[in-house]
């Protein structure tokens, strides 16, 4: 006689009150604790990375900290009622209170340079768990001392935190490379007084002293061979993104273009506190997603959901983010 099987909600909890899930799924904490002696000690957390390839490149990505926030109608769409962005949190399985903000500074070894994209929170950082982009480098077997270049994408503090380690170069072996446009406004003596003499202070104190070791391009400058700036300014002055490209394979680095997975992607003319000239960030997000989709490239975004790396397509007013799984793998 064939058997018969269903499963609903009172079979499937009455399945788990009966037993027939084992009882090391089922441990508590404490039963934990009394099978390993090592429970009660605290733990060091490992820093989270990964590492894919772009051609014959080796794409290392630092999980530098995340910072869980409140409110977040009070960055993203600002121009728009806290109901809109809380409802479009819900659609997207989100809560419409909170999100959470991750950094993710990239190294990319071309085999001839070993080139860091951004240089995270920094020491400043770490009592709340951030500033990891070191132990992260010598996780994926990088120390300091190799990092041949290293790239600003722009210079606000979560990007230019780490360029300083105990008041000296962190890698002390690197040259440097920077937009001219976003070095000459956050270095000049005129945002003294202003809304952004914060950051002002942070380029005298990280920037300004590897001024000599850097050298300053603007839109289309090689870094490297196969890696490539491309200007998208917005949500700074000189904001910059960069193509890489390697063995057929190409990665965008869109930095900070898109600041959220849904609410920057979804809807890129929606306002964000953090953009210095909102309606250019607004058209360069356009800009640079419709091409990305478009030519259906892979990217990798400075504060997408970690790993931070994924593809976009078009859909509607906006564009739907999917993360990478293994498509550079194959």
């Amino acid at each position: 006689m064939p058997m018969s099987f269903s499963l609903n909600r009172r079979t499937l909890f009455g399945a788990v009150g009966g037993g027939l899930l084992s009882a090391p799924f089922l441990m508590s904490r404490a039963a934990v604790a009394d099978t390993d002696p090592g429970a009660g000690m605290k733990k060091t957390q490992l820093p989270d990375i990964h590492q894919f390839k772009v051609g014959t490149f080796n794409v290392v990505v630092v999980k530098d900290g995340a910072r869980p926030m409140e409110k977040p109608n009070e960055i993203f769409g600002t121009n728009q009622t806290p109901e809109a962005v809380g409802e479009l949190l819900t659609q997207n399985f989100l809560p419409a209170d909170r999100f959470v903000n991750s950094f993710s500074p990239t190294l990319i070894d071309t085999g001839s340079d070993v080139v860091l994209f951004d240089t995270g929170l920094g020491a400043a950082a770490r009592e709340q768990g951030g500033g990891r982009l070191l132990d992260g480098l010598a996780a994926a077997g990088y120390s300091p001392e190799q990092v041949s270049i290293v790239v600003l994408t722009h210079m606000h503090g979560d990007h230019i935190g780490g360029l300083m380690e105990n008041g000296a170069p962190a890698f002390k072996n690197a040259r440097y490379v920077a937009g001219q446009v976003e070095y000459d406004f956050w270095s000049d003596k005129a945002r003294e007084g202003s809304p952004a003499e914060g950051g002002h202070k942070a380029v005298l104190a990280n920037v300004v002293p590897l001024a000599e070791k850097t050298t300053f391009i603007g839109d289309n400058a090689t870094v490297v061979p196969g890696i490539t700036s491309v200007l998208a300014a917005g949500h700074s002055p000189g904001h910059m993104i960069f193509r890489v490209e390697s063995g057929g394979k190409q990665l965008i680095l869109t930095a900070d273009t898109a600041n959220h997975f849904v609410l920057s992607l979804q809807r890129p003319d929606w306002e964000v506190r953090y953009d210095m000239d909102k309606a250019a960030a607004a058209a360069t997000r356009k800009k640079v997603f419709d091409m990305i989709a478009t030519d259906r490239l892979g990217f990798l975004g400075y504060h997408m959901p970690f790993p931070a790396v994924g593809f976009v397509e078009k859909v509607d007013a906006g564009y739907r983010f999917v993360p990478k799984s293994y498509q550079f793998d194959i």
